[in-house]
C-alpha cells in the first residue's frame, strides 16, 4: 500500500506544506509581520517532515485518511490551547507563539532606552541656525543630539525625543534655512502635508505656502489616521502662529502627486516627508521627485523625505501602498538628475552606529494598538528604524536644487 501511494503522497505532502505557510502567513500578518521571513528553510523542511510523519503513520494504519479540514488544522496548529484548554504543544506553533510577546519586549526596552538618552541631552536655551553643509542622508541618533536639529525642534515648540519624525521636520527646516528662503517673500510647496506643523512655522516666518493633499474623497485611510490636510483647519498650529498670519500666507489644494497641476509653478522650494512611498510604486515615487522640480523656478530648491531599505540592497518592497527605497534608487535619480543639469546634495548612506541606529521597531505601531493597549501604555513610539513588512528602514532625505 506503502509503495503504491508513494506518487501521490509526495506532492501531497508539497501541497500540505504549502497550505500551512499560508496559514501562518495570514495569521501572523495581522500583528504585523510575517512569520516566514524569520523562519528559515530548516522550518520549512521540518514542517515537511512531520507532515510525512503523520501521512506514513495513516497509511500504516490500514490506508490513508483523508486531511482534517483546513479550519480543523489551523486550529490545531495555531490556537495557544486544544478543546481541553490544554497548551498547544504543536511543534510549528511552540516556534511561533510567542513571537508577538517577543516583540513587546524589545519595543518597550527600545522606547525606555530612547526615553533615558533623551532626559540626559543637555537643555539648552542659546541655540541658533547654523549651515552645517546638510547633505542627501538617513536619520541617525547622532543627527538628534545635534544642535542643528535641537533648534528646530525647538523653533516648532516640540519636546527633544528621539522620533524619525522630528529628524525629517528638522532636515527639511535646515535645508531651507541653509539655502537662505526662511524668511518673509519667498514662496513654498509642500506636497502630502497631512497635519504637519512646517506650514504653521513657515506662515510664521512669513513665507507664503501652498499646502496640498489628496482629495478627501480618495484619502479616507489617511484621514482615519489624522495623517490628512481635509482643511486648513488641520494643517493649522495655534502654538506656532496667529490665525490671521496663517490664513494670510496659507492656501490649500487638492493634488494627485502623480499628475502635479501645471500652475503649480515658479516656487523658491518645495517638499514632502515620507509622502511618495505611498504613490504606487518605486518608480512613480522617482518621477514624482523629478516633476517636482517643475513646481520651482530656477535655482529653487525640493526637499523629500522618503522610506530607505537600508539592509537588503537584492529585494524591496515595489507596486504596493508602502514602497521601500534602496541605495541604487537614490543613485540612479541623483546621476540623472545631475545630467540634466541640477544639483544634488551628496548621498550619504551612513545609517549610524549609537544605540538607536541598531534599535529596529517592531509591529504592531502605536496606530495598530488595541484600546486596552492605548489606555494601559500610554506612550508614544519613539525610533529612528523600523520594520515595515519585514525589512529594516529608516527616514532618507534627499536635497536637489534646480539647474
Amino acid at each position: 500500500m506503502k509503495r503504491w501511494l508513494r506518487p501521490v503522497v509526495a506532492p501531497m505532502r508539497a501541497l500540505m506544506a504549502r497550505e500551512i505557510g499560508t496559514i501562518i502567513d495570514a495569521r501572523m500578518s495581522n500583528d504585523g509581520s510575517r512569520v516566514l521571513d524569520l523562519v528559515d528553510e530548516k522550518m520549512r523542511a521540518m514542517m515537511a517532515q512531520e507532515i510525512g510523519t503523520i501521512i506514513d503513520a495513516r497509511m500504516s494504519d490500514g490506508g490513508f485518511r483523508a486531511p482534517e479540514p483546513v479550519p480543523d488544522r489551523q486550529a490545531r496548529l495555531l490556537d495557544l490551547v486544544d478543546e481541553k484548554s490544554h497548551p498547544n504543544t504543536d511543534q510549528i506553533w511552540v516556534l511561533v507563539r510567542d513571537l508577538t510577546n517577543a516583540k513587546l519586549t524589545i519595543k518597550f526596552f527600545g522606547y525606555e532606552l530612547a526615553r533615558t538618552l533623551a532626559a540626559a541631552l543637555p537643555s539648552r536655551t542659546d541655540l541658533m541656525p547654523q549651515h552645517v553643509g546638510l547633505k542627501s542622508k538617513a536619520s541617525t541618533q547622532a543627527d538628534l543630539e545635534n544642535d542643528w536639529t535641537a533648534y528646530w525642534i525647538g523653533e516648532l515648540k516640540a519636546a527633544r525625543i528621539f522620533h524619525r519624525k522630528l529628524w525629517e521636520f528638522a532636515y527639511v527646516l535646515q535645508a531651507v534655512y541653509e539655502n537662505g528662503l526662511l524668511h518673509t517673500g519667498t514662496r513654498g510647496l509642500g506636497f502630502g502635508c497631512g497635519e504637519e506643523p512646517l506650514p504653521s512655522y513657515f506662515a510664521r516666518q512669513g513665507v507664503d505656502i501652498t499646502v496640498t493633499d489628496l482629495d478627501p474623497g480618495e484619502a479616507s485611510g489617511w484621514i482615519d489616521t489624522s495623517q490628512h490636510t481635509s482643511s486648513l483647519d488641520k494643517v493649522y498650529q495655534a502654538h506656532l502662529v496667529s490665525r490671521e498670519q496663517f490664513e494670510r500666507h496659507t492656501s490649500l489644494r487638492y493634488v494627485d502627486m502623480n499628475a502635479i497641476p501645471s500652475d503649480l509653478v515658479d516656487y523658491d522650494f518645495c517638499w514632502s516627508i515620507c509622502a511618495l512611498e505611498h504613490i504606487g510604486s518605486i518608480q512613480k515615487g522617482l518621477d514624482f521627485i523629478e516633476s517636482s522640480l517643475c513646481t520651482l523656478r530656477s535655482g529653487g530648491i525640493a526637499i523629500h523625505t522618503t522610506e530607505f531599505n537600508f539592509l537588503n540592497d537584492e529585494q524591496t518592497i515595489d507596486d504596493w501602498p508602502t514602497v521601500l527605497f534602496q541605495k541604487r534608487h537614490f543613485i540612479e535619480l541623483a546621476e540623472r538628475l545631475r545630467r540634466q543639469g541640477h544639483h544634488v546634495a551628496p548621498l550619504d548612506f551612513d545609517v549610524g552606529d549609537k544605540p538607536l541606529d541598531k534599535f529596529i521597531d517592531l509591529p504592531p505601531y502605536e496606530w495598530n494598538w488595541t484600546p486596552y493597549q492605548r489606555d494601559t501604555w500610554k506612550s508614544e513610539s519613539l525610533h529612528l528604524k523600523v520594520t515595515i513588512d519585514g525589512f529594516a528602514c529608516t527616514c532618507f532625505g534627499i536635497i536637489i536644487r534646480k539647474s
